[in-house]
């Protein structure tokens, strides 16, 4: 199964965005869960919106802003806890089965209210039947301790290829979590951000990061996160249609077909 995160850039009508996903080929989508980065008021309707164009909805990415706040012991740190929370009842309360989470970066270490603090989100997941898949992004060494620290089978892996590719200090992260996978967020390292490009537009080694996801066993969709930053020329349909080839390039490597 094909996918792809829905807030790509472009202003468009959210509905006709869902149709053409689908018209591109791709099976489904991974939600911007907040208002924030442009997406504007009417989020939580993108979950319908989505279904009645026919995709998939895979999995809600939680809110970023505050992420380095988790193990504060105020009233931020507090705010993060009820947001991730929230996300986790949404999730219940749409039927959809991962939320994803950006953990803090290394520079803030979790401590060990953090640690109570993320055990309460997977507690609740556990209880609603929904799973938590922590993304790496300059923070490999808050990953390693929350995965191990938290084995629930609840509680998992978002692995995001171009974080990976653009930290010089991130070890194997595929080969050391692969059976902790829960989430993928494919996008090249390439144009002036170095971020968020289509596969095959910039530097990783998609042969050897695809090898490797297949090496994992793991079962979840290929799932895209590119934007649009540097395609501006492109129309919407275009772009998704590079994004679809490209998506399917990337499957042909996953499973050799």
């Amino acid at each position: 199964m094909l996918c792809i995160y829905n807030a790509f850039g472009y202003e468009w009508d959210w509905q006709d965005r869902y149709r053409l996903i689908k018209e591109a080929g791709f099976e489904g989508v991974m939600l911007w869960w907040s208002d924030g980065f442009g997406r504007g008021p009417g989020y939580r309707q993108d979950v319908d919106r989505a279904r009645k164009a026919g995709l998939m909805v895979e999995n809600l990415h939680a809110p970023v802003r505050g992420q380095d706040d988790l193990s504060l012991d105020n009233q931020a740190g507090e705010a993060l806890l009820e947001c991730h929370l929230g996300c986790v009842r949404d999730c219940a309360q749409y039927q959809v089965p991962v939320v994803v989470v950006h953990l803090p970066k290394d520079r803030f270490p979790l401590s060990g209210l953090g640690m109570d603090r993320l055990k309460g989100i997977v507690e609740l997941a556990e209880r609603l039947g929904v799973r938590v898949a922590f993304e790496n992004i300059f923070n490999t060494r808050n990953l390693a301790r929350a995965l191990r620290e938290i084995p629930s089978e609840r509680a998992g892996f978002c692995y995001d290829s171009c974080h990976h590719a653009n930290d010089p200090e991130a070890p194997d992260l595929l080969e050391q979590y692969g059976n902790r996978l829960m989430a993928l967020h494919l996008h090249d390292n390439g144009g002036e951000r170095g971020q968020h490009q289509l596969p095959f537009d910039g530097r990783i080694d998609w042969p050897g990061v695809m090898g490797k996801i297949a090496a994992a066993g793991y079962s979840g969709p290929t799932s895209l996160e590119p934007m649009n930053w540097g395609y501006e020329s492109l129309g919407l349909e275009e772009f998704l249609r590079r994004a679809c080839e490209k998506g399917k390039e990337l499957e042909t490597l996953r499973f050799g077909k």
